[in-house]
């Protein structure tokens, strides 16, 4: 898994430097990592959608979904890094890159909105969070750098639910119980925006290199 990758000042910190270093020398598999990634955004997205059925409960099923959306986070930031770091591009890396990524945002935020009562705006979160990675693949392929600019790219989508689900978790039910359907139209609409940025930036990119 090569190329241009997202700018995550993460990436060069001490902490994650060793972590990766650590799997690097235990010859991890970067395509397992995302995988593992994907696992704990399915577990995420089962957290959340627990949450209505099981209400004597629903501070446990909110931590625990937070913390498995950070987990996805934290094995999106070490696929590439143990990648890298290890030399070995794999025939399939890409596929591994990016399709585990498309599962996670969908399973996560259809179980945001099954929590909220709203899957149908968590399936219009999930579609408008998948047209910013799809647009973002079309430019690539048409031969423009990766356009990874916000306001609401992955890393923001993932932190907004996080928020969320603390916030759900650690607070009364009548401060939160509108938090989950907010946070849908704000990934909703900020991802709508995204695309249409992207698309603008690519097509301009493809005009400098025409």
């Amino acid at each position: 898994m090569t190329g241009d990758r997202r700018p995550i000042a993460a990436r060069d910190s001490g902490v994650m430097q060793r972590l990766a270093a650590w799997l690097i020398l235990r010859r991890a598999s970067a395509n397992d990592i995302s995988l593992l990634g994907m696992g704990a955004a399915l577990l995420a997205g089962g957290c959340f959608a627990l949450v209505p059925s099981l209400p004597q409960a629903t501070w446990v099923w909110w931590l625990l979904g937070a913390a498995l959306v950070q987990l996805r986070l934290l094995a999106n930031l070490l696929d590439g890094m143990v990648a890298i770091g290890r030399g070995v591009a794999s025939p399939v890396g890409e596929l591994f890159n990016e399709v585990p990524d498309r599962v996670s945002d969908t399973t996560i935020l259809l179980g945001l909105g099954w929590a909220a009562g709203e899957l149908s705006l968590g399936l219009g979160a999930a579609l408008a969070a998948m047209t910013t990675a799809y647009i973002r693949a079309v430019g690539r392929s048409a031969g423009a750098p990766s356009d990874f600019r916000g306001p609401l790219a992955k890393p923001q989508r993932m932190a907004l639910v996080t928020l969320a689900a603390v916030w759900c978790a650690v607070t009364p039910a009548t401060w939160s119980a509108a938090v989950p359907t907010l946070a849908l139209w704000v990934i909703l609409l900020g991802a709508a925006l995204t695309a249409a940025r992207r698309l603008t930036g690519i097509s301009q990119a493809l005009r400098r290199l025409h």
